[in-house]
Parts: structure tokens; C-alpha cells; sequence
């Protein structure tokens, strides 16, 4: 088998996609008024040597420090500073090697570290200029321009550091809204659609065993399955524009259900104006109390019970079925979710029969936090912290 040659590696300077593009070579302008100034100033030859070499050992630095991080970023600024300490007594523009230390100062996690790290630096300059009696501009250079490049450095980077936590951020709170939608889609579509082709199974079932004994009321029950399909289309089309059936519509198609089901349906609900989130977590708490009273109960009967008053509104289903603490499926558990979500209970009891109970607040204060909110919350808390 033949394997493919991995392409050679680039040699870089700098590190790749890094934000600072060229700028890094424009700031080595200052490095050539320290490496000839002992050829300028008629020092011996070897001065010129040995700073040549201590230019070439800066270089090395200072591009390796555009690769370092953290603590390890301390490594370089300690070999500039020793570079200006040993080259000071053959090269008065040495003061510059300590002036690019004190830049890499902000790179450190932590603003404390880096003002101290400056500080250091300057110090190790001053002294540097003490002993070998060094003139006014180094002292000159040594106490100002570190603090003013090291200190606006340390700004831009913490700006830098503060608008990459920002992108984190953004991305984080698209992905749990992406998860959050997607959710919702499925938490819609198995209430819209579980309800609807429970209610076709039913009709094809009870057409197919009249198609031959009373062929026009066959007739009837597929004429009510076109009719309802054509019904969940139009529901899966309202639900990806983000509608939601009304309460009043729910209840009246919950009854066409237990009817079909052969269950009977004794409705006692109220029509009632709460707001548009109430009334689509109640609309969706009644098709799903149904549909799982048509598929699992067994039921002879169902009642459902609505009310509400100025605090709450209460939504009861109550079968004579089979009772038994079963697990909630997606349907139930979305349910409670989407409930919860609007400071509402429900409470399910089996007792002779399975009793759904769901209460909602009916004022316009409904706390509205879905999934991708509250994730933003707890990163802006986070943030804040």
C-alpha cells in the first residue's frame, strides 16, 4: 500500500493565524540603534562581536516568545534582561534589551504578576545603570519606557483575553440554543404528531373492519383520516413557524379522540384568557394526557376537568384504566419540563385509574427562562464572578 508523504513543515517565526501580523517585525525598528552602536562610537572590534552575537541571541527570544505562555514566558524575559546586564559596559543603547523584557511582561495570566514582572525589570535596569555608570538617557529609558510599553501591553492584551472569553461565550450560548431549538422541534412534533397518527390508527383500524359490514360509514371514518392528516400537515408547518394550537382547540380535539378510541369522554373545561405560554403548555399537557390515555390506559372513561381563577389555572385527566407507576416517556417528561419552565406543577396518582394533574400560573408576570436563557444567565453569573 502506498503511503502518502506528509508535506514539509514551514518554518516559522511566528506563531500561525497569530492577531498581530506584521507588527511584531516593525517593533525591532529600536533594535539597530543597539546593535551598531559600538561600530558607530569606534569601540573595538570585538565589542562589535560580542554584541552581534548577544543580537543574535535576542532574536532568538523574541521570537520564541510569541510561541510562550504563562509562567514559562518568565524564561525569556530573564535572558533579555541578562543580554542588557552583560552588554551594558560595551553598548550604552543596551537599555533598549530591557525595554523589550518588560513587553513580554503581558503575557502573564495575571495583571498583579505582570506589573510586578515590570517592576523587576526595571529594577535590574537601574542597578545595571548604577554600577557600570551608565548615562542620563539610559536612566531616562529605563524608568519610563518600561512602564509605559509594558503597561499598555498589559492593557491591550487584557482586552484581547476579555474579547476571547466573549467569543467563547457566544459560541457556548448558540450551541445550547441550537440544542435548546432542537428540543423543542422534537418535543413538538412527537405532541403534535403522536396525538394525530394515534387518532389515523384508530380510524384506519375501525374502517377496515366496517369496509365490508358498513361500507359507508368506511367511507366516513377515511374520509376523517385524509381529513386529519391533512390536519397534522398543516400542524407541522404552524409548529416550524413557532405556532401553537390553542387550548379551546386542544379540548375540542382531545374529545374527537377519546371518541374514536372508544373511550368516553366526559369534558368539564371553561374557556379561559390566560397568557399565549399558559395556554400552549395547557393545550399540549391535555394531548398528551389523552394520547397516553388512548395507547396505554385501556380506559372505559375519561374526564377532563378545567378551571381557573385570578392566580392559577388546573387542568385534571382522570381514567378508569390500568393503573401502575409507569416510567414517563419523552411526551411526559417534556411536558413537566415545559410546565416547570413557567412555575406550574403536575402530578400524576394511580388510584383505581390514572389521574394527571396540572396547575399553571395565570398572570402576565409567567417566568419565560427556556433552556438557552438560563444557560446564558449562568455564564453571564459566571462571568460576573
Amino acid at each position: 500500500m502506498t503511503r502518502l508523504a506528509r508535506p514539509p513543515r514551514r518554518f516559522r517565526l511566528l506563531p500561525p493565524n497569530d492577531e498581530l501580523g506584521w507588527t511584531p517585525f516593525a517593533w525591532l525598528i529600536y533594535l539597530p540603534a543597539y546593535t551598531f552602536e559600538p561600530l558607530l562610537a569606534h569601540r573595538p572590534a570585538t565589542h562589535f562581536a560580542l554584541v552581534a552575537l548577544a543580537t543574535l541571541a535576542f532574536l532568538a527570544t523574541y521570537f520564541a516568545g510569541y510561541w510562550i505562555r504563562g509562567p514559562r514566558i518568565l524564561l525569556v524575559i530573564a535572558a533579555q534582561v541578562a543580554l542588557g546586564v552583560l552588554t551594558a559596559p560595551i553598548d550604552t543603547n543596551a537599555a533598549v534589551l530591557f525595554v523589550y523584557a518588560s513587553a513580554y511582561a503581558c503575557r502573564l495570566a495575571r495583571a498583579r504578576d505582570a506589573l510586578l514582572t515590570i517592576g523587576g525589570v526595571c529594577a535590574a535596569g537601574l542597578l545595571t545603570a548604577w554600577a557600570f555608570r551608565e548615562p542620563p538617557f539610559f536612566w531616562i529609558m529605563i524608568v519610563v519606557l518600561p512602564w509605559v510599553i509594558g503597561g499598555v501591553n498589559l492593557h491591550f492584551a487584557q482586552l484581547g483575553r476579555a474579547s476571547h472569553r466573549l467569543r467563547l461565550a457566544q459560541h457556548e450560548i448558540a450551541h445550547l440554543a441550537t440544542v435548546a431549538e432542537r428540543e423543542r422541534i422534537a418535543r413538538d412534533l412527537h405532541d403534535l404528531l403522536g396525538h394525530t397518527l394515534s387518532l389515523v390508527a384508530l380510524k384506519a383500524e375501525l374502517a377496515g373492519k366496517l369496509v365490508e359490514r358498513d361500507p359507508a360509514r368506511a367511507r366516513r371514518e377515511i374520509g376523517d383520516v385524509e381529513r386529519v392528516s391533512r390536519e397534522a400537515l398543516q400542524q407541522v408547518r404552524e409548529t416550524i413557524r413557532g405556532y401553537r394550537a390553542s387550548l379551546d382547540d386542544e379540548i375540542v380535539r382531545a374529545r374527537t379522540l377519546l371518541v374514536a378510541a372508544g373511550v368516553e369522554a366526559d369534558v368539564d373545561a371553561e374557556s379561559v384568557a390566560v397568557p399565549r405560554a399558559v395556554d400552549e403548555a395547557a393545550a399540549l399537557a391535555v394531548r398528551e394526557g389523552v394520547t397516553n390515555v388512548v395507547r396505554h390506559s385501556g380506559a372505559h372513561r375519561c374526564r377532563i376537568t378545567l378551571r381557573a381563577d385570578d392566580a392559577r389555572l388546573r387542568l385534571e385527566i382522570v381514567d378508569d384504566g390500568r393503573a401502575g407507576a409507569a416510567a414517563e416517556g419523552t411526551g411526559l417528561r417534556g411536558m413537566r419540563e415545559r410546565v416547570e419552565s413557567l412555575g406550574g406543577t403536575v402530578e400524576r396518582r394511580h388510584d383505581r385509574g390514572t389521574t394527571l394533574v396540572v396547575t399553571l400560573p395565570t398572570s402576565d408576570d409567567v417566568p419565560l427562562a427556556t433552556t438557552a436563557e438560563r444557560a446564558i444567565s449562568a455564564i453571564s453569573t459566571k462571568e460576573s464572578a
